[in-house]
Order: C-alpha cells, then sequence, then structure tokens
C-alpha cells in the first residue's frame, strides 16, 4: 500500500473535493484527504495526503500559505470576490497608487480579520455560506491572523471607473484572501473583491512540485513521506538502539537542537526510513518521546 504526498495544481473551478473523489481513483484507495481546501474559483496548491501519510495532514494544515491574487476596486459583492452579486459601486478617482500601498501597509502584520462570511465556518452548527445563501444573517467573530507580506506588483485602472491590483500574499493558516480585498477596499472608500486568485505555495511544497490533474492521470507520482516530512520539520537522524527504543514506545535522550513545543521532530532511522515523529525539547529537556511512531512500511518510500 503506497503512501505519500501529492501536490496537486488544482484547477478552476473544481472543489478540494472533487480532487479528493478523482485522487481517491488515481490512487486506488479511499484513504485521501488534503490539507486546506482552495475555493472553486480558485488555483494552485492542494497538498493531498494519501495512506498513511494522511497522518502528516495535520502539520501541514497549519503552515503559511503564500498566494498570487487580482484585487478589484470600485466594487463590493455579497462574496467579496467575482463570482457574488456586486452590492455597491463606488467612485475611484480619488484612489492613488500611494494610498493603495499606505493601505496595505495598514493590512500587513499582526491583524485582526473578520472571515468571509460565505467561509465554511460553522454558525449554531451551520456552514456560514449555507445561511448566506437561505438569505440568513450572518456576523463571524474577527480573529488573529498574520500577513508576512502583501505585496503590491501593479496598478491599472480600468474602463468603468474600476481598478485592478496585482498582488503577492504570504500568511498564516486561516486568513481569509478575500477579506484582505473586502478590506483594502474599505478602508480607501472604494469598496473591492477578488477577481482571481492563484496559491503559489503551502509551507514549503510549491508549484515548483504540483501537478495538474491531466498530467497525474497520464503519470500518477507522488512524494514519499520521508521526502515530504525532510521538507516540512526539523530533523533527527537516529542510531539503531534508538529506533530500538521508540519502537517499544519508550523515550530516548533530548536532541543536541532546541525545538518549540509545537514543532515535532521528524526521526529518521540509519536507512533514512522516517521512524517517528517527536516532541524533542533538545537540551533543555531531558528526554524526548514519540508523538506518532511509524511502522517499518510506512516511514520508507512511497514513490509510485
Amino acid at each position: 500500500m503506497l503512501s505519500g504526498l501529492v501536490i496537486v495544481d488544482k484547477p478552476q473551478g473544481w472543489t478540494s473535493h472533487d480532487v479528493v473523489a478523482k485522487m481517491r481513483r488515481l490512487a486506488g484507495t479511499r484513504k485521501v484527504g488534503h490539507a486546506g481546501t482552495l475555493d472553486p474559483m480558485a488555483t494552485g496548491v492542494l497538498v493531498l495526503g494519501v495512506n498513511k501519510a494522511t497522518k502528516l495532514l495535520t502539520y501541514i494544515v497549519g503552515t503559511t500559505k503564500t498566494y498570487t491574487a487580482t484585487i478589484r476596486l470600485g466594487q463590493a459583492t455579497v462574496t467579496d470576490d467575482a463570482e457574488g452579486e456586486v452590492t455597491e459601486t463606488s467612485p475611484t478617482a480619488q484612489v492613488t497608487e500611494a494610498a493603495v500601498r499606505n493601505g496595505i501597509a495598514g493590512l500587513t502584520g499582526e491583524i485582526s480579520q473578520v472571515p468571509s462570511s460565505v467561509s465554511a465556518i460553522k454558525v449554531d452548527g451551520e456552514r456560514s455560506y449555507a445561511r448566506v445563501r437561505a438569505g440568513k444573517d450572518v456576523q463571524l467573530a474577527a480573529r488573529p491572523v498574520r500577513i508576512l507580506r502583501f505585496e503590491l506588483h501593479s496598478f491599472h485602472r480600468l474602463p468603468g471607473d474600476l481598478i485592478d491590483l496585482e498582488v503577492t500574499v504570504e500568511c498564516s493558516s486561516g486568513t481569509y484572501i478575500r477579506a484582505l480585498a473586502r478590506d483594502l477596499g474599505a478602508g480607501l472608500g472604494s469598496g473591492g473583491h477578488l477577481t482571481a486568485l492563484r496559491r503559489t505555495a503551502v509551507g514549503p511544497y510549491s508549484l515548483a512540485e504540483a501537478r495538474t490533474m491531466d498530467q497525474l492521470a497520464a503519470e500518477f507520482r507522488m512524494l514519499e513521506m520521508s521526502d515530504a516530512a525532510r521538507a516540512l520539520m526539523p530533523v533527527r537522524e537516529l542510531t539503531a538502539d534508538e529506533v530500538v527504543e521508540l519502537s517499544f514506545g519508550r523515550r530516548i535522550p533530548s536532541g543536541p537542537q532546541a525545538h518549540p513545543a509545537a514543532d515535532p521532530v521528524a526521526a529518521f532511522a540509519p536507512d533514512r526510513s522516517l521512524v517517528a515523529l517527536l516532541d524533542d525539547p533538545g537540551p533543555a529537556g531531558k528526554s524526548a518521546k514519540a508523538v506518532l511512531v511509524f511502522a517499518p512500511d510506512e516511514g520508507g518510500s512511497g514513490a509510485a
């Protein structure tokens, strides 16, 4: 049973569930999951785990994401993107490139963001987007997010008193790029919404490793678990004796490097196979313990 990650370049119009369903057929297994959804209008990196590699998805979901996007100023929509009905049209003559850069600066760093009302967040047990479509009022609470990079590449005035901005955003997990477009437009007094979105990276996995659904259908390939873990996490090389200790559920001495408590360490056997994910405090602690142990056939090659 082959296990690994598949880095998909999701096509526009597909839901993340559509991609998972197709991957189940290509991989010949029901055990497929993804590390964070992409809206149907969005394209780009969607990380899927197959079989035992689904155990790595928990640690991928919380990684930073990078996007390229087009933000249109002059119109607000009910969905904060181009798929929703226009709810407000405002002049943009007063909006300058300098004003846009100032607005972007105010939305960079640690900010408080109200998610889009058509998000998948549950309200009283019901998805927010379902409540909106049913005509119900939705008030979502603001949440802290981190915008590491919000870069303006181009500023274009369009017919109809509209402005298109081409931007790159690098952000924490849980950030809504549609909400950034909405808030930027609101701050400029013009309204704003998202017209295009492409995710270029999820943590260490980028478009460079991604393959389209057509490419995967022609030649199905996976990133094997050991390579996936080495790219994702700090690494510790084990001795043969330490491998045995972990296989019996026992602790081993802490490693030489310190790691934040929230960051697991990928531990590898002398043959370079993935043995376990460790809670390893490094020199500050006395021992390291396994949070997840892989059987011998789980952590090795998963390439197809």
